[in-house]
């Protein structure tokens, strides 16, 4: 998910208790010629029939090294570069992509399947040193409850979150120690420009909006809708996940109509994952047969209920759940990331300034 942890997905993975995808790897796994080496950060999954038919098929076996939360795994990916600690890595996202591709940590490669890649997903698409394998988007969540008992509808926009009726309902994430909470800061740089985040932010705080440390705080004990942290939570709103709503149905019997939480579409922001081949990578060829796998629609289609993000792929089908509970983000804001790169820190500073203080 990154600044995702995903960013993103962690939280949200362990939301439902996904348990993680758990092996041991030592740098330099890849030098077996039998072994291929997966980087990645802790929110990883994947359904062990289809790993274990991608290592009947091509031969290989994978071992897994998780590095943490998204950025961690990038730093680390970054200061072992050309003698990286495997073969390939995952979990690069848009929000620090241009910072892993200006330090040379990946070695070009198309992989196969690429063509059912959407070009708008493919932000290195002239060099590939980079493949998109999932997207999802941070929005602000809202418990249908609430809004219903108190007769008023919920906000849509970023606009709407500054209105007087919104006052105080707000909790979202520290730009400066969560994924989740600095793309909302995104999302806002991207809508009101350079000139204009500051003010909306101004206004933010002037509306009662709370800050906390991390998602699972905000989610699980602020947020009044959350089934996991049983409603304890006193604040109607939270910047959270498009696919949070899903996560709330999951397991469910009988199914409800509609899931308990909605998600206001007018204030999302666009995080795509990445994959690539790591420079120095000790098996090269089996580093580029598990690339061709994350693109394939076998993986591609275990993506949504193992780590509840969007596949990359068009023709991949995506759950019934995704598509009866979630919502369909059709225009999220978004930021290049080399401007995402040239003003993070400057950014968060400016952020916690106006905000934390």
């Amino acid at each position: 998910m990154s600044i995702t942890s995903r960013i993103t997905v962690s939280a949200v993975a362990a939301a439902v208790g996904t348990a993680a995808l758990a092996a041991c790897g030592t740098p330099g796994g890849g030098a077996d010629a039998k072994t291929v080496t997966l980087v990645s950060h802790d929110s990883f999954n994947v359904s062990k029939s289809v790993l274990a038919a991608f290592e009947k098929e091509s031969g290989y076996k994978v071992k897994i090294l998780k590095g943490g939360d998204a950025g961690k795994a990038v730093n680390q990916a970054i200061l072992s570069k050309g003698n990286p600690q495997g073969d390939v890595f995952f979990g690069i996202d848009n929000t620090l992509l241009s910072r892993g591709l200006n330090e040379g940590v990946f070695s070009p490669y198309e992989a196969k399947g690429l063509a059912d890649v959407p070009a708008g997903l493919q932000l290195d698409k002239g060099e590939h040193r980079v493949t998109p394998l999932d997207y999802g988007d941070i929005c602000v969540n809202y418990d249908r409850g609430y809004f219903a008992r108190h007769k008023t509808a919920p906000p849509k926009t970023f606009d709407d979150l500054l209105e007087p009726r919104y006052k105080g309902l707000l909790v979202t994430e520290n730009s400066a120690t969560s994924s989740p909470g600095l793309a909302f800061q995104l999302g806002t740089i991207a809508t009101y420009g350079q000139d204009g985040w500051q003010d909306y932010w101004k206004k933010l705080k002037a509306n009662g909006v709370e800050v906390v440390d991390g998602w699972e705080q905000a989610y699980y004990e602020r947020f009044s809708g959350s089934a996991a942290g049983k409603g304890k939570g006193d604040k109607p709103l939270v910047v959270s996940y498009a696919s949070s709503p899903p996560v709330e149905v999951l397991g469910k019997k009988p199914a409800p109509k509609e899931a308990p939480t909605g998600v206001a579409t007018g204030t999302c922001f666009r995080q795509i994952e990445f994959g690539g081949l790591l420079k120095g990578a000790k098996n090269e060829k089996g580093g580029k047969a598990l690339l061709d796998f994350l693109v394939s629609k076998e993986f591609q289609e275990d993506v949504p209920l193992k780590m509840f993000v969007n596949p990359a792929r068009k023709d991949a089908k995506v759950p019934e759940l995704f598509t009866k509970y979630g919502a369909t983000i059709d225009k999220p804001t978004t930021l290049p990331p080399e401007t995402i790169t040239k003003n993070r820190e400057q950014w968060i500073k400016q952020w916690s300034s106006l905000v934390l203080k």
